[in-house]
């Protein structure tokens, strides 16, 4: 398989793949990362402790190299404070290629790590009551923290539907470690990630 390079026109059905791919690009295409690199992550899987959804996405990053993001975009905007972070958005916008470069991954997994390091007291579950929660602690401590609370209720409001109902979400705390392990083993060998919609 070889990721063209370039923007692919936006597939709704299709969601969104985040593909380990070699950096930088040597020619027109992006070479994907050999699912080699990841092999690790299967064991993991095969754990009897582990959550369902945790070893089905260690097990799909060791056969592929590849994490299908879609689910987690929502979660990782709001703890990254942008928008469309694992699209690569600013890279887009930018006519460039939707690729997260090695310096990008590092700052993805930095965040996802000190957020399950946060939820720790909150148990294995990942709700969005829970990831407020969190948000709300970390925040209540920093500089300038009214603002920042602002800030976060205004994109947890934001997040809602209509009738006020927040968005469903369920993941494991072990889920976000192998998602965060991904973006590390992509920044620690100088891989960067393909966005793929």
């Amino acid at each position: 398989m070889t990721v063209r390079g370039g923007v692919a026109p936006m597939a709704h059905d299709k969601g969104l793949d985040n593909v380990a791919v070699h950096w930088p690009r040597t020619n027109q295409y992006y070479d994907p990362v050999a699912p080699a690199e990841f092999v690790d992550f299967a064991s993991i899987a095969d754990r009897p402790e582990i959550a369902a959804p945790t070893g089905a996405l260690a097990l799909h990053i060791a056969k592929t190299g590849t994490v299908r993001a879609t689910a987690y975009t929502e979660l990782v905007d709001l703890l990254l404070g942008l928008e469309g972070v694992l699209y690569a958005t600013d890279a887009a916008a930018e006519d460039e290629d939707p690729v997260i470069d090695p310096d990008g991954c590092a700052w993805i997994a930095g965040g996802l790590e000190r957020f399950v390091e946060g939820h720790d007291q909150f148990g294995d579950l990942v709700t969005f009551d829970t990831v407020a929660a969190v948000m709300r602690t970390a925040i209540a401590g920093g500089r300038l923290a009214d603002q920042q609370l602002r800030w976060l209720e205004h994109r947890l409001a934001a997040l809602r539907d209509d009738a006020g109902n927040a968005p469903h979400w369920s993941f494991a705390r072990t889920e976000l470690v192998i998602l965060a392990g991904f973006y590390r083993r992509c920044a620690e060998r100088g891989f960067a990630v393909f966005a793929d919609y």
